[in-house]
């Protein structure tokens, strides 16, 4: 079931989602050839319990941290630790923040140091794949018509789309209904109406779009070892264009 929220739900949301924006922020400042991915999950654990807030990944279906703090060819899931990122890597950091029963989620790929021009590509293309597809979260439209927007502005940049792991509603739980891919032909799936709110996240890999599962049972690598970036919003549908819930 897709849940339609109201407005004093939107409201608890926009705070969720600022909080987790602030979160993100912060790692980006802090991110520097050295620092440790366990150091960063830090900054966000102690932002988003001063501001009143709850680590939403943090013991969610057993994951042990506040962030997935995803490293090169990592995708996503990966668990904070005592690597020290390097100059050149790049770092994908996602994390999400609970206000009053309701939820945040949101997810950036940073640039640790100096890093190549591919690498750049990859996550400015990732980034704009969001906004290409948010151009399509308007009330009346398809859900696919989301998916396929994001699809097609990353293989026309020369990249894939991972096809195992999806964006997804949320709201008092981190997942809801529906499941939101990132790729698929448009016209299908349910209406978007207002009132709903969703997770969209593109995970873009330079390589191919084959990923498995490290041993951890948690990580997520690219088969082919190519660089993995992903981006990722909470929004919410209106009458007109959707608010996104986790940009400053």
């Amino acid at each position: 079931m897709i849940y339609i929220k109201s407005k004093s739900e939107i409201e608890l949301m926009r705070v969720a989602g600022r909080v987790t924006a602030e979160a993100l922020m912060l790692i980006q400042e802090a991110i520097k050839p050295g620092i440790t991915t366990s150091e960063l999950d830090k900054i966000a654990e102690e932002h988003i319990i001063k501001s009143g807030c709850i680590p939403a990944f943090k013991g969610l279906y057993g994951f042990p941290a506040t962030i997935c703090a995803s490293v090169n060819e990592e995708v996503v899931h990966g668990i904070p630790g005592l690597r020290r990122i390097e100059e050149g890597d790049i770092i994908s950091i996602d994390t999400g923040a609970v206000y009053k029963g309701y939820n945040g989620d949101a997810a950036r790929t940073f640039g640790v140091g100096k890093i190549s021009n591919e690498a750049q590509r990859l996550i400015d293309v990732t980034k704009e794949s969001f906004f290409e597809g948010i151009k399509y979260a308007l009330d009346g439209n398809r859900l696919s018509d989301i998916s396929n927007a994001i699809q097609v502005y990353v293989e026309k940049n020369g990249f894939s789309v991972v096809r195992e792991y999806v964006g997804h509603g949320i709201g008092r739980k981190m997942h809801e209904d529906p499941q939101i891919p990132n790729y698929g032909p448009p016209g299908r799936g349910p209406r978007i109406k207002k009132g709903m709110c969703f997770a969209i996240e593109p995970m873009v890999n330079a390589g191919k779009y084959h990923v498995k599962t490290l041993d951890n049972n948690w990580t997520v690598v690219t088969i082919d070892g190519s660089l993995s970036a992903h981006y990722e919003n909470t929004i919410v549908i209106t009458e007109s264009e959707p608010e996104i819930l986790t940009i400053l």
